[in-house]
């Protein structure tokens, strides 16, 4: 099973290019399901193409620190939370990921688009950082199937970006100060880029998960079957900001309702019955009032149905606060492909992908490496109806990494299994979910989720 990008990208030959988005083209079974919008499909239609004016920037942070550069991309002003990711490939996932709505994107590595901007590998419909920071843009990258350079993606998206930036000074300063608040734009207006910094309300403040999650609820791969000729059970996907490597891999394993967070529970059942219930990655604070809570109470509410549940990144979030855990601000998150993880089940340790700025705190050991604001939820009561234990731990820094539901079928990761970009040490959890949800089918008995 291709579980990184879908074959037809891979294969994909200088007359072969493919637009769009449609997880359950290649099930069994499927007819006619539904297509969604990529994030390149617009540079398809994009004629009127030019290079970066080479016009000058600024950079200004909360604290004070100014940096100038060099801007490319839809050269406006822009805010945001500067954070910083660490991967040396896989931009082009990363800018289209929603966890990273609400946030300036910075990127270690120090060149950034080498081999363009690919069709078919977008983790969603658009570009979501409010703006990107790096050292150096190619202009023009080198890849066969290529349809555009950095530069072209981000003006097609309108969104900014800064280069000639010291990036390693900057990402010290985060590294030692936590994230912080940060706005950039033509070194003309620098006035007005103060400006916007003094008056800007934080991201975590604000829904950004109504901002990304779909608008409607729909199957993907409607009446999709296994080899054998047997229906796959119907799996609910609350999307939280979901990335679309993850619809895929569902998709081979299930029949996917993608629905948006705010989808009550009662309305998930009444109108889809399903046998299992999934919840998404995505941004922002995982305590906000909004779609967040929302998911959260229909997770609350799933589990104490005794209907298989998984959760990943924010979703693992939810679980926790609904578990009675508190959640809290890292200092500068984890936001990469390199993350060592311990299954503390089994011994071993698993490379994982991650991209967060939020955490569970650990039980006995509380908040490991908050950030410096000390931003938290406050403490609650087990909604669940079951009790839990830590399954995963970075082995880093020591922070809740999964949770297990003792004598429920459930658990949830903080880490991406799906791995768009990163390793596949962790994508068997995948497989993990579907085995508790056949297992969980067959039987009367429930299944404690750390025995699967």
């Amino acid at each position: 099973m291709i579980n990184s990008r879908s074959l037809a990208a891979i294969l994909m030959s200088d007359t072969e290019i493919t637009r769009g988005f449609c997880p359950g083209a290649s099930g069994i079974g499927v007819k006619s399901p539904p297509i969604f919008p990529e994030a390149t499909d617009l540079l398809f239609d994009d004629d009127s193409r030019q290079q970066p004016s080479g016009s000058k920037g600024v950079l200004i942070l909360a604290d004070g620190s100014r940096y100038e550069g060099i801007l490319f991309g839809f050269e406006n002003i822009t805010e945001g939370e500067l954070v910083f990711n660490t991967a040396m490939s896989g931009y082009q996932e990363s800018m289209t990921d929603p966890s990273f709505a609400g946030q300036i994107l910075t990127f270690t590595w120090p060149l950034l688009g080498n081999y363009g901007i690919i069709p078919g590998i977008s983790e969603s419909s658009r570009v979501h950082p409010r703006g990107i920071i790096c050292r150096q843009a190619m202009k023009i990258p080198d890849h066969r199937n290529s349809i555009g350079s950095i530069h072209d993606f981000l003006f097609a998206h309108q969104v900014p970006g800064i280069e000639g930036i010291d990036t390693r000074s900057l990402t010290k300063k985060v590294r030692e100060f936590g994230t912080l608040l940060c706005a950039f734009g033509p070194i003309d207006k620098e006035n007005e880029v103060k400006d916007r910094i003094n008056k800007m309300v934080h991201p975590d403040t604000e829904d950004l998960v109504a901002s990304v999650t779909c608008q409607e609820s729909i199957i993907l791969n409607p009446g999709v079957k296994n080899i054998e000729g047997d229906k796959l059970p119907r799996l609910v996907v609350i999307d939280c900001g979901i990335k679309y490597n993850i619809l895929r891999e569902l998709c081979g394993r299930f029949e996917v309702v993608w629905c948006p967070a705010s989808t009550k529970f009662n309305k998930i059942i009444e109108k889809w019955n399903p046998d299992a219930i999934f919840a998404s990655n995505g941004p922002g604070d995982p305590a906000h009032f909004g779609d967040a809570k929302i998911a959260r109470n229909t997770l609350s509410s799933a589990v104490k149905a005794d209907i298989p549940v998984m959760g990943i990144c924010l979703g693992h979030q939810l679980m926790g606060l609904a578990a009675g855990l508190r959640t809290y601000k890292l200092r500068y998150g984890h936001r990469g492909v390199n993350q060592p993880v311990i299954d503390l089940e089994t011994g071993k340790v698993h490379i994982t992908s991650q991209n967060h700025g939020y955490a569970v705190e650990d039980p006995n050991k509380g908040m490991i490496g908050p950030h410096p604001s000390g931003m938290h939820s406050e403490a609650s009561n087990n909604t669940l109806g079951a009790d839990f234990k830590v399954r995963h731990i970075n082995a880093n820094d020591q922070t809740v990494e999964g949770l297990d539901l003792i004598g429920k079928p459930v658990f949830t990761v903080q880490f991406h299994p799906e791995a768009c970009p990163g390793p596949h040490d962790a994508s068997p959890l995948f497989n993990r979910f579907s085995a508790m949800v056949q297992l969980f089918l067959n039987s009367n008995i429930i299944i404690d989720g750390s025995e699967v």
